[in-house]
């Protein structure tokens, strides 16, 4: 059997019990890459030999005794906006073509704690500023099960690179369902915790109030897993959260009898696609089938999401982005006159077209005269849907809904119209602007092949819930690959063979 179409765990487990080394899985990830990667565009920088090297390192740590988690050894590769010290990190943008950070997000540091290995950087869209992977400045990725299709984002790198075998699992980040959207469209998992509960130190942020890092993988227990090893509190970031418990993994018991799951008529009305409805609403046929207990409810504020979030993420964006103006790092122009006119001249030439209209927006709503009427409405709206929320996890353990209205779109159908591609995050966007923690996971493919995704919320710190619910409902199914996992492995099986 080819070792990248192992999980997480899995692979863990040969390693520990010496039956593969770490540099036999890094090499296997390296084959892959180089069997499919052409295709569909996953990376943005792939450290061969820092890989390599690493996998010595981590190797000899193993046999001494003193890494003993279940991620020891295992390949991972990281979005492209968490900074990683001695190793290229751009945010897909021109303006951070050059930046090579000096120090380690945390969360990266706590995955090599646990003994991973990084690959490399993986693709996304520009500042993670879009919902396609189309808006990097390095070319856009493509989805492994269909290339004329997008992969979703903005972590698209991530969930391509873990849907075609390149690594077993990855990091994204989710500000309004970057990690879900695209786990959707790739047919794999990702987790986004509650908001605090991962540092966000060294993630180049886009919207602070809004923005977590978490996993995503082939299966539910590599999410718990990884989540267990990333989340943690840190003094450095002033939004993390001392929590009790991290053990996420004590959550993976295949047992919902009892637990209630609410369904939000709002999430099932008009610009649902039919096949993504018949899906979804299966999955919740299956877990009632196991003893949960399944109740259509009205959340309400829905449709006050997605203004409510592009006001708010914009008029942070405006601001986290002010710092890059070509003058301690990134690009600069060339020719210029005077100070002024560099800044200037260095950010229109440095910063491409979605995230030039996220900064003017944000500059536009935090202006005198119309921060009232904009962002401090969002901001009241904010804390009107997190009421929302609360009221109906009195009554739920767990909000289940699809995790994107349609199947992933053509290239190039969503950037010709951004208030189409702004729609397409209704179902995700609610859950970051309450801090929830969010899941999306497979639950079918539709009639092009492509797969859907279904969505389980869950209450603040209450990732434990979603976990078991989406844990039972996976023991109900097989996990699918798409055929370009399966061809890139024969070609990395024979490449290996030469």
């Amino acid at each position: 059997m080819d070792l990248m179409q192992l999980t997480a765990v899995e692979l863990g487990k040969r390693i520990k019990n010496k039956e593969v080394t770490v540099k036999e899985c890094v090499e296997a990830a390296l084959a892959q890459i180089d069997a499919v990667e052409e295709q569909i565009h996953s990376f943005v920088t792939i450290d061969r030999e820092g890989a390599l090297k690493k996998a010595e390192e981590v190797q000899a740590k193993i046999d001494a005794g003193e890494l003993t988690g279940p991620l020891a050894g295992v390949p991972v590769a990281i979005k492209d906006n968490m900074c990683t010290e001695g190793l290229l990190t751009t945010c897909s943008s021109k303006i951070l073509y050059n930046f090579v950070p000096t120090y380690t997000s945390e969360a990266v540091l706590n995955l090599e704690r646990a003994g991973a290995v990084i690959i490399g950087k993986t693709n996304m869209d520009e500042f993670a500023m879009g919902s396609t992977t189309e808006t990097s400045a390095f070319g856009a990725t493509k989805n492994p099960w269909n290339t004329a299709h997008v992969p979703g984002g903005s972590s698209g790198g991530s969930c391509t690179a873990v849907a075609a075998e390149e690594v077993p699992y990855a990091l994204g980040s989710d500000t309004g369902g970057s990690i879900r959207q695209p786990s959707s469209f790739c047919g794999v998992v990702g987790i986004k915790p509650t908001y605090g509960t991962v540092s966000r130190y060294g993630l180049i942020a886009y919207g602070s109030s809004l923005d977590q890092i978490g996993p995503v993988a082939k299966d539910v227990t590599d999410c718990a897993a990884i989540l267990e090893a990333i989340a943690s509190y840190d003094s450095k970031d002033s939004t993390s959260v001392q929590r009790e418990d991290y053990d996420f993994t004590s959550a993976l018991v295949d047992d919902v009898k009892g637990l209630r799951i609410g369904i939000p008529r709002d999430y099932f009305g008009e610009g649902l696609d039919e096949e993504v409805k018949t899906a979804v609403l299966a999955a919740a046929k299956t877990l009632e089938e196991k003893g949960a207990i399944v109740e259509e409810f009205d959340l309400s504020l829905v449709e006050y999401a997605i203004p409510a979030y592009y006001v708010i993420a914009s008029a942070e964006a405006s601001s986290n982005l002010a710092r890059f103006d070509g003058v301690k790092y990134g690009y600069r122009t060339e020719e210029y006159e005077g100070l002024h006119n560099m800044y200037k001249k260095s950010r229109s030439e440095g910063f491409g077209p979605e995230v030039k209209r996220r900064i003017m927006l944000g500059s536009f709503v935090l202006s005198s005269g119309y921060y009232d009427a904009y962002y401090l409405k969002a901001l009241r709206t904010k804390a009107l849907i997190k009421q929302a929320f609360d009221k109906a996890f009195e009554k739920y353990d767990v909000i289940l809904g699809p995790a994107a209205p349609t199947t992933a779109p053509k290239l190039g159908d969503s950037l010709s119209d951004p208030i189409k591609m702004y729609l397409g995050d209704i179902y995700t966007i609610s859950v970051n602007l309450a801090g929830l923690p969010g899941l999306s996971m497979p639950c079918g493919t539709d009639s092009k092949g492509l797969p859907i995704g279904v969505q389980m919320i869950g209450d603040c710190f209450k990732e434990k819930n979603i976990i078991r619910a989406a844990y039972a409902f996976e023991k109900t199914r097989t996990y699918e690959r798409p055929a370009m996992a399966c061809r890139g492995t024969a070609a990395a099986a024979g490449k290996g063979a030469e």
